[in-house]
């Protein structure tokens, strides 16, 4: 029970600092450093480089509309926007082909699938199979595929891709196509909203390619261009295709005028190119045909350069209360010098019992009638009214 009441009684007990000089020149370059240190971090980074005294917001709203121009030749046509960009509704991730593998006069009959089905009887054909990752069903039958080899015979769109496949290349031009990417963003927290293309009426699209220090302003871009910075060799590219991820960053620092919040383009390749099963970008689609009651389709596999247009941002504006929270922890971590030091004397240093014993003492108001006389100078009870002196030097 008395142990309890003592608990209780502390409970009440008020806890204030006291000051004591320490005289130890290593001792204080060390509190100085811990000192210095802390301010320049919040001065530097904290308030200057990650500006703790705005309000910020990341994510901007964003729309992107692209437009893509040129013509090329391959071997036996010529190609223009409408056959080889995909898809033609000018949205941020379009692709460019460079490359084609074209199957032509393909209809629904039988025919012999490709090497994935070996055969060496009818009996490894089963009928009605489908193997998922082939052309069509099988029909029972193993057939000649070529002059060594048999295959299974399938029900499909025939002649099968990898036997009539012609193949014919686009990137003779290629590298001169240019792309118009349009982006607006809205920061709406702070009302804010801006373009990329420079307000203009005279004709300024029609006559300008992109230039960071001349034309930041004109985001018109010759696809070479764009390749060429994501450090990739186009013919390379053209050959297996690949992805090619356009960044647009804003950073608006908004105390400032609305003519220095700039976007900053970067580019570079998002598809793992040291990969070789993942690497690449291709894809197929038909066009199809009727006539005298036939269905005729021209099978296309086509490799090309795809763009992705990715938009970040972030703004910032002065505001009150992120500048009195990083303020008041400035001003509070910049104790955590003392405690270090505290924690450097009571365990490392010489004579840490005479800093110990003078740094924590105990003041309480004595019972009454307890003589002057019997108290020693070190008994935890003293008079309330005895002087303490609150700024007490230690020679270590």
């Amino acid at each position: 029970m008395m142990a309890f009441w003592d608990y209780f009684c502390e409970f009440w007990d008020y806890e204030t600092a006291k000051v004591i000089v320490v005289k130890n020149r290593n001792l204080g370059i060390i509190y100085r450093l811990v000192q210095l240190f802390i301010l320049v971090y919040f001065i530097w980074y904290v308030f200057i480089v990650q500006k703790g005294y705005q309000e910020s917001e990341s994510g901007p709203e964003s729309s992107v509309i692209t437009k893509v121009k040129g013509v090329t030749r391959s071997q036996r046509k010529v190609w223009d926007v409408e056959e080889y960009v995909k898809p033609p509704e000018g949205g941020s991730i379009f692709s460019i082909i460079t490359r084609v593998q074209v199957t032509p006069s393909q209809t629904q009959k039988t025919c012999a699938e490709n090497m994935r089905a070996l055969c060496h009887s009818h009996d490894d054909c089963a009928v009605g199979e489908m193997d998922m990752l082939g052309n069509g069903e099988k029909t029972g039958r193993c057939i000649p595929y070529n002059h060594t080899k048999k295959t299974c015979e399938i029900r499909a769109w025939c002649p099968v891709e990898d036997g009539a496949a012609l193949s014919e290349n686009l990137a003779k031009m290629a590298p001169e196509f240019t792309i118009l990417i349009k982006n607006n963003i809205h920061f709406p927290r702070f009302r804010f909203s801006k373009g990329n293309i420079k307000d203009n009426r005279d004709g300024y699209l029609k006559n300008c390619l992109f230039n960071e220090t001349t034309d930041l302003y004109c985001p018109i871009f010759k696809l070479g261009f764009i390749v060429e910075q994501a450090g990739e060799n186009f013919s390379a590219l053209a050959e297996k295709g690949g992805v090619i991820g356009v960044i647009i960053n804003w950073n608006c620092n908004l105390d400032l005028p609305d003519s220095e919040c700039n976007p900053r383009y970067s580019f570079r390749r998002l598809d793992p190119k040291w990969a070789q099963v993942s690497s690449g970008y291709n894809y197929r689609f038909a066009k199809y045909y009727h006539c005298s009651g036939k269905s005729t389709r021209t099978l296309i596999k086509a490799y090309g350069i795809r763009i992705d247009v990715i938009v970040h941002g972030q703004a910032g504006k002065f505001s009150l209360i992120p500048t009195i929270i990083n303020l008041a922890t400035a001003l509070t971590s910049v104790g955590v010098g003392s405690f270090l030091c505290d924690w450097i004397l009571l365990t490392f240093m010489n004579k840490n019992d005479v800093y110990s014993t003078r740094k924590f003492d105990q003041v309480s108001r004595c019972p009454e009638g307890t003589p002057s006389t019997e108290l020693s100078t070190t008994d935890s009870c003293t008079r309330a009214s005895s002087p303490i002196d609150p700024k007490i030097p230690v020679h270590l």
